[in-house]
């Protein structure tokens, strides 16, 4: 009876990772467009006076056509496709995984490691799956580690070019404002004879230097930073499960696999965890006590 109900609380507890809105992009976009936008109305400025197309296309279209020379195509199509890390982030139960970690460890003590070859097969993670499947299979724990850190570093080379992207897009924004600029400068030389028509043209001509600026400092290279951020989240998932299937075939404790795993556990869910752990022993401590 215990098994059956250590597998239904595995299943339970390992969850699998869902996307949510990203609040912290939203909102750092909209505090800074404010703050921006703020300061310019505080200063008897009107929102229309930096509301200008031609500079937006000058910028966004002189810094999209830098990108893709410097860029191969299939990088840039998953730099772009790489936005859905920006406005959604995975929920994954990383305390989910611990538990299925432990569960396998507890099930290759009792049955041998073989007997978790059924299981596998019904892994959604890839990377796990993949693991596994080679320690199952008697792959020696050093040519376990090499090929899975392959991986690791595959997945790493690719989401830094995809940042790299985001990042030339910072650089190449500023500078093709500044020749925005310069365009508007040169049609206003035409009418030096009639100076408001000289002073309203300056004024609009330096719109296309804002945007390349705002662009490149509220979007692109924040955009570059969050993606870096996302793919040290996954380096780190797959650390901690390659360091758990690394434990099981080792034979090790699932004791000793649960304290390994449950350093990678972000502080709230470490606590959530070992509150779950100290509730359950007291209720098996009440149950010995009444029985």
């Amino acid at each position: 009876m215990a098994p059956t109900q250590t597998k239904s609380t595995a299943k339970a507890t390992a969850t699998k990772s869902q996307s949510r809105l990203d609040f912290s992009t939203f909102a750092g976009i909209a505090i800074a467009l404010a703050g921006i936008l703020g300061g310019l109305v505080l200063e008897k400025g009107d929102i229309a006076d930096v509301a200008q197309f031609t500079a937006a296309l000058i910028v966004l279209g002189g810094t999209c056509g830098a990108v893709l020379v410097t860029t191969p195509m299939p990088v840039a199509r998953r730099a772009l496709k790489a936005l859905r890390g920006i406005l959604f982030e995975e929920t994954g139960n990383t305390a989910g995984m611990v538990q299925k970690l432990v569960d396998f460890a507890n099930e290759s003590r009792r049955s041998g490691i073989v007997s978790l070859e059924r299981e596998v097969q019904a892994i959604a993670d890839p990377f796990m799956k993949k693991a596994m499947t080679l320690a199952i299979d008697g792959a020696a724990l050093q040519d376990l580690r090499r090929m899975m850190d392959v991986d690791i570093g595959i997945l790493e080379h690719n989401a830094e070019a995809e940042a790299k992207v985001w990042e030339a897009a910072g650089g190449y924004a500023p500078t093709i404002g500044i020749i925005g600029a310069v365009m508007g400068l040169i049609q206003v030389m035409k009418h030096l004879e009639d100076i408001r028509v000289v002073g309203h043209g300056i004024a609009v001509a330096f719109v296309a230097t804002v945007y390349g600026v705002g662009a490149a400092n509220i979007l692109f290279l924040p955009i570059a930073a969050k993606l870096r951020a996302r793919l040290q989240e996954k380096v780190l998932m797959r650390e901690m499960i390659l360091e758990g299937i690394a434990g099981i075939a080792q034979g090790m404790n699932p004791t000793l696999v649960r304290l390994k795993l449950e350093a990678y556990l972000p502080n709230s869910e470490g606590a959530k965890t070992n509150a779950k752990k100290t509730a359950t022993t007291a209720a098996t401590s009440r149950a010995r006590e009444a029985a």
